[in-house]
């Protein structure tokens, strides 16, 4: 992997390495633009199948989040971070303290929170040695589970893509097949029931499926049948990848919005729901509630306000079908525009700040 030639093509800006030997941390951060502010994503733990695997993971998910905090209207850039080793029998305190310590030695330029394989203690372990960890203890001052705040985010940019779709966002009435029934979906869920809507869900975690059925009223069905389940919005709060060509031509929702990352198996099939007709609302844009909320920490959290900016979402998901209409595009690159339009913009404005400073100062 020639890095500086990857890095030089997506305009990355760093990319440190982590080791400490004593604890067998092996971590890789990257950070990818910190235009709008500090770069702010999670710590992942995984078991990757070599370095280069790690190293790519890293680039790909700072990139992603600088994205997923420009459309979020955060002042925050996209960085992350990923550490080579088993979550479940890896860990040590050790090894926490010794990453938090690499974070502090950035001094503000890259701030972490929680991920794949990694925990509220493990980031408490980090807040040892540093203040640029979120998504800590709520005795720190932190906000706790995230899930309720992302389902809630994902609830309203639903309702934004169903106002595109049927010309309402009510969803009374509605039929929704949800995927995946984990802590973010069950709470989306909760709030669409309250709503009127009738859901149809499935999960591997045939308990998971349970709760739903007996607190909603959901109608339960096997994992692979959720795709051609006549409904009016397919939400894919799991697995990645879900629409793909196999289960694009199965689908019968005319919106799909839902809180799984990376939805889209390849771009094109953005453009083959597009083409459907199918309203998509991106999944970076309409699952940002979490990150949000953890955002707000960096302030003093406050539920109230952390909640208000994540009722946003719902403008965020009509910005990116007005920019859809207006340039003729599938919305997951209506998406991207909105994210790279933002950052641009204080680009220039930057820009021009420095050469008015610099004008001023040849004149003296």
């Amino acid at each position: 992997m020639e890095l500086f030639k990857y890095m030089e093509r997506y305009d990355y800006e760093q990319l440190v390495f982590c080791q400490d030997e004593q604890s067998g941390l092996k971590a890789i951060i990257a950070i990818h633009d910190t235009t709008l502010g500090p770069a702010l994503g999670g710590t992942r733990m995984w078991t990757y199948e070599n370095e280069e695997a790690a190293i790519e993971d890293a680039l790909r998910l700072a990139r992603g989040m600088t994205y997923k905090n420009a459309a979020a209207g955060l002042n925050l850039g996209g960085g992350k971070t990923v550490i080579i080793g088993d979550p479940r029998k890896d860990k040590n305190e050790e090894m926490f303290r010794a990453f938090g310590r690499y974070i502090q030695g950035l001094n503000g330029r890259y701030i972490t929170a929680e991920d794949v394989g990694t925990t509220v203690e493990d980031m408490d372990l980090i807040h040892e040695e540093t203040d640029f960890v979120t998504g800590i203890s709520p005795a720190f001052g932190s906000s706790g589970n995230p899930s309720p705040v992302t389902a809630y985010g994902v609830y309203k940019g639903m309702k934004a893509a169903a106002k595109a779709a049927f010309g309402t966002d009510s969803l009374e009435g509605k039929t929704i097949a949800v995927q995946g029934v984990g802590n973010v979906a069950y709470n989306l869920c909760k709030h669409l029931h309250e709503e009127g809507a009738q859901l149809i869900v499935t999960d591997i975690n045939k308990d998971s499926v349970q709760r739903a059925v007996e607190d909603f009223g959901a109608k339960a069905v096997d994992p692979d049948d959720i795709y051609d389940q006549p409904c009016d919005i397919y939400a894919p709060c799991a697995l990645g990848a879900t629409i793909n060509d196999v289960t694009i031509p199965k689908l019968k929702a005319k919106v799909i919005a839902g809180a799984a990352n990376n939805q889209l198996r390849e771009t094109h099939h953005g453009d083959l729901i597009h083409e459907m007709g199918i309203v998509y609302a991106p999944d970076y844009v309409i699952n940002a509630g979490g990150v949000i909320n953890v955002a707000d920490e960096l302030y003093g959290y406050n539920a109230d306000r952390a909640m208000k900016k994540v009722e946003g979402i719902y403008q965020n998901i009509e910005r990116v079908i007005e920019i859809s209409n207006r340039d003729a595009i599938p919305t997951y690159k209506a998406a991207d525009r909105l994210a790279e339009e933002r950052i641009e913009r204080m680009r220039k404005s930057r820009s021009q700040f420095l050469q008015n400073g610099q004008h001023i100062l040849s004149r003296r």
